[in-house]
This record gives C-alpha cells, sequence and structure tokens, in this order.
C-alpha cells in the first residue's frame, strides 16, 4: 500500500482503510529492488534490535537498528532498506564503518571480507533525518504527526505497502521476518507514552527530558506492522480467559474506552474458536487508540474508529448489519489471524491477508447474530466489486492487485463454503488452515494446493478465476427446445464448479462446466443461489 487510491474512499469501499499504491503500467528499478529477492537480499532475519529517539517538535528522528542476520549464502554485497530521504550516519560491523552506496530506497553495503554463509552475524545501522509525514494516514504511509484536543502530540506509524524502511532501516519484504522477534526502544518527550508491540519491558528517565519506553516482540512480526504511538496515554487492561488484553487510549477517552472496548471479548470468543488460539498471546492483545482510522499492527492494534459502531458510523455493507459491531475492532483484529500470523511472501498475494480477514467479518456476525445475518451481511459486500481487474497483482515488484481483494475475496471463500456444503467441515478447514500456517510465509499456491488435500475437491480452477482474472463466473442458461442448455463462461478454460438452483421450487445441485449440458426445466422455472455463490447469471434464447 503506498500513494493511494483515493479513489477507495470517495467511493466508500470498505477496503478504504487500506494503502493502496497507485496503478502501474512500467516500474522502475526502484519497484524491483524492493519487490524482488535478489542475491543482495540472500539472507536470513533473526532479530531486530531497534532503538530511536523521536522529537516531535522537529518531527525529526534518530537511532539505530542493530540487525541479527544469517547469510544464505558467501555475500560481499547486503541490501538493507531505507527511503532515500532519511539518512544513513553509518553502518558498523565488527567495530568497523562499512563502505556503503545507496540507490533509490536500497542501501548496499560493501564487505570486501564478506558476510559468510551459515554464519549468524550482526551489523549496527545508524541514521537519521526526518522521515515522510502522511497527509492521510493510513491510506498513504508514513509519520502521522498530529496533536490530540488538548494540544499534546499525538503521533503514530502506518506504513503497510509504502514500507516500513520509510522509518527503519530493514530488509523490506514480506517474505523475511526475524525469527526470534525484536526490541523496540523509543525515547520520546517526558509526559508522553510510546506503544509499540509486544509488552512493556521498562522505560527509564534519560535525564535530558526524555523518557526511553522499552518494549519486546517474542514473535516473528512483520516489517509494516513494527509501530510507533506516542501521545497523552493512560493504560488499562485485564486478563480475559488466559489471554493478557491492554489498552492504551488517550486520557479524555479513558471512561468512553472502558465501556466500548467490552466488544473485544465476544470477538476473541468467536475468533479463537473459529480460527484457534490467538497466535500472539506470548506478546499479549493490545489496542492502541490513534489519529488514523486504524491498521493490523501485530499486538499493538491501531483504533482510531472514534468508539463508534461501523466504518465511522457508516455500513459497508448497506444491509443494516454492518453498525451492529465497531469496524476497526474486528476487521484489524482479524489480521492477527491472516496477515500477521499467517503473512504472504510477496504482497501481490495481500488477498490472502484481506480476502480472509474481510470473511473474519462475516464470521463475527455469524457468531453474535447467527448465519442469517451473516449471509446477509457479505451479500452487502456485493456491491463494492468492481471486477476491474485480477485480484492477485504483479509479482517481484512491490505491487498488490484489485481492491477486490477485500469484498470478492470473502465472497469467494463463502462461495467454496457453499461449495463444500457442510458447515462442520467448513469450519474445521478454516481452523486448521489458521493453525497449520500459524507464523508462517505462504503464497497463493500454498493456499490452494492446502484446500484442495484437506477438502479432495478440485478447486484450483476456482481460485483462479476469482483472483487471476478480472470477471467472475458466469453461468449461461438458454432455452434449448422444451428445456435448458447451461454452462459456465470463465476464463479458467475446463472450469468446473457445482452450483445449486432451485427448479420450480425443488431444490438441486448442478455441475456445471464450460461445456453444454441440459436440463429438461425452461430457464424461467430456474433460480440460481446467487446468495450462496458468488456468480453471474445470463438467459439467453
Amino acid at each position: 500500500m503506498k500513494r493511494i487510491l483515493l479513489l477507495l474512499m470517495l467511493i466508500g469501499l470498505h477496503n478504504a482503510h487500506a494503502q493502496l499504491m497507485q496503478d502501474k503500467e512500467k516500474y522502475t528499478k526502484g519497484d524491483t529492488l524492493r519487490g524482488s529477492l535478489r542475491t543482495e537480499r540472500n539472507f536470513d532475519v533473526r532479530e531486530y534490535h531497534l532503538n530511536i529517539k523521536v522529537d516531535p517538535s522537529r518531527k525529526y528522528i534518530q537511532g539505530y537498528n542493530r540487525i541479527v542476520f544469517v547469510p544464505q549464502q558467501r555475500l560481499t554485497v547486503m541490501q538493507i532498506d531505507l527511503f532515500e530521504n532519511m539518512k544513513v550516519d553509518s553502518i558498523v560491523f565488527h567495530g568497523k564503518k562499512l563502505p556503503y552506496r545507496r540507490e533509490y530506497n536500497a542501501v548496499f553495503i560493501d564487505n570486501k571480507e564478506n558476510f559468510k554463509k551459515n554464519k549468524k552475524d550482526s551489523l549496527t545501522f545508524y541514521y537519521s533525518g526526518k522521515p515522510i509525514a502522511a497527509v492521510r494516514a493510513p491510506w498513504d504511509g508514513g509519520f502521522d504527526w498530529k496533536t490530540d484536543k488538548n494540544g499534546k502530540p499525538w503521533i503514530a506509524t502506518a506504513v503497510q505497502g509504502t514500507g516500513a524502511s520509510a522509518w527503519w532501516p530493514n530488509k523490506d519484504h514480506q517474505s523475511d521476518e526475524p525469527d526470534n522477534g525484536m526490541t523496540i526502544k523509543v525515547a520520546v518527550p517526558n509526559g508522553l507514552t510510546n506503544v509499540s508491540n509486544g509488552r512493556l519491558t521498562g522505560k527509564k528517565d534519560l535525564g535530558n527530558g526524555y523518557t526511553r519506553w522499552e518494549w519486546k516482540v517474542i514473535n516473528p512480526i512483520n516489517n509494516y506492522d513494527v509501530a510507533l504511538n506516542i501521545g497523552d496515554y493512560v493504560h488499562f487492561g485485564e486478563t480475559y480467559k488466559g489471554l493478557d488484553m491492554d489498552f492504551y487510549v488517550l486520557s479524555y477517552n479513558l471512561e468512553k474506552a472502558k465501556k466500548h472496548f467490552q466488544e473485544v471479548k465476544p470477538m476473541m470468543d468467536c475468533f479463537q474458536e473459529k480460527f484457534g488460539e490467538y497466535p500472539f498471546k506470548e506478546d499479549s492483545y493490545k489496542l492502541v487508540e490513534t489519529p488514523h482510522l486504524g491498521m493490523e499492527h501485530q499486538s499493538a492494534v491501531a483504533y482510531g474508529n472514534q468508539y463508534m459502531k461501523g466504518y465511522l458510523g457508516r455500513d459497508l455493507s448497506g444491509t443494516g448489519v454492518g453498525t451492529k459491531w465497531d469496524f476497526i475492532i474486528i476487521h484489524e483484529t482479524g489480521h492477527e489471524w491472516f496477515g500477521n500470523s499467517i503473512t504472504s511472501s510477496d504482497i501481490a498475494d495481500m488477498w490472502i491477508h484481506e480476502g480472509f480477514t474481510t470473511y473474519s467479518e462475516v464470521v463475527y456476525t455469524e457468531c453474535r447474530w447467527g448465519y442469517e445475518a451473516g449471509q446477509k451481511y457479505i451479500n452487502g459486500l456485493k456491491k463494492n466489486v468492481r471486477n476491474d481487474k485480477p485480484i492477485i497483482g504483479p509479482y517481484g515488484v512491490n505491487k498488490e492487485g484489485s481492491g477486490d481483494m477485500y469484498p470478492k475475496g470473502a465472497l469467494m471463500l463463502n462461495t467454496i463454503r457453499s461449495i463444500i456444503n457442510n458447515d462442520d467441515k467448513w469450519w474445521k478447514l478454516i481452523k486448521e488452515f489458521s493453525e497449520t500456517f500459524k507464523h508462517m510465509i505462504v503464497d497463493t499456491e500454498m493456499v490452494i494446493n492446502f484446500f484442495e488435500q484437506e477438502t479432495g475437491l478440485h478447486l484450483e480452477p476456482v481460485f483462479d478465476q476469482y483472483l487471476r482474472y478480472k470477471n467472475i463466473p458466469t453461468l449461461e442458461l438458454k432455452r434449448d427446445e422444451n428445456g435448458t442448455a447451461y454452462r459456465w463462461i470463465t476464463d479458467v478454460k475446463k472450469f468446473d464448479m457445482p452450483v445449486d438452483v432451485s427448479i420450480n421450487g425443488e431444490k438441486i445441485r448442478l455441475t456445471p462446466t464450460t461445456e453444454w449440458q441440459k436440463l429438461d426445466t425452461p430457464p424461467k422455472g430456474i433460480s440460481v443461489a446467487t446468495d450462496r455463490f458468488f456468480v453471474d447469471v445470463k438467459v439467453g434464447n
């Protein structure tokens, strides 16, 4: 998500809270440096140790990141990413400063003695500067420099798609998370609090007008999830069914938050039942009030929905169901399972994050208000599907596909649920998917293979049509003598997918292919279950 499609906000799509990059027909070398896994990136990050100072008055940061890594091959050059507007102060390896060169937002570090294959090592990257400021976070990425209603600094980061390297040096690619987590130390002016990911391990008055807040993340973490949240925060929390839950809100919103955040409990009950145990229990669960709408920052979910139901009070499904719950709490927490725990290796496969998480909205609705309410909600999302381009984007250039990955991705999953036609098997499948790939990096092929293996169904054509082409399947019906001929119209050749229909009131399952088949009933007597299968219907003469 980078320089975003503000059009999304204008048309009110429920994916508007994410940063989606502008369409491109041509990609630069900078896009490739960021999006591809080159030789210079052939190392495994084991830990990050970030230590910085934030000066709100100057909108300036300085500090260092110690990177612990293991080269997968002998390397004489290593790529670390940091936006070109930020200054590299020095890069220290075994007490010596290493030379480097910059190209776009990549920093190439030269080491004549080489980084040795399979040898765990570390370097410390010192840097400083004014990180890019987000104009409309989270729709564009960077630092969100705001003040609260009392005039106190209120600052947050939101960089999904734009890149974590907008404000701290790292291997900025989704395929590599620090296996052993990271430490985050942030010094802020006295009187302010910094809330980051993981657990608070301490704070220290530095004696220079600044206090350093220290956080530790035990689990692997996406680079874009690493967050700063600085403000006049107060804390409350509790342990709920063995899970530590912490809430950081502006001081004047404390009582409002205590009431509003009660929704977290039924949400956790639902998600843990359907998706498995909260995947970052060791790091706790936090909601942190932010000056922007929200983001799925791992174990420190950003919340800015102004204590309203729906999406800033609106129902993005247009059904009335979407104002029964707080969209940001539910959607962004759903990402803890899909996006944070299960992460796509390339941003082109971001549907794995957003399609499953949008479906989590349906799951929560069904948990609370029943199956019919959930189906009403997801069918309302159809109006947000544009069918403008494929959901899967181009690989290797840090570019996602269509914003349809949100509603269309969820509707595809609902269709697969209908294909399986057994809810016990469906919920077992979703939970096993979440648990099997917990804390793992995946791609589309891995997801498809898992669904096929666990169901015994040939689902690859279904995934391919919804994900790799812009159009959804169309069931064509036409009069054939006294009956009906029917077939699928799809981009995928030899497409086959069952679909339920009602023939003069009797429900049956058809198994259409791209070849014509026949029914004895004329088209006017056939009703397709488009409420459970996201398909178009074309009726001809």
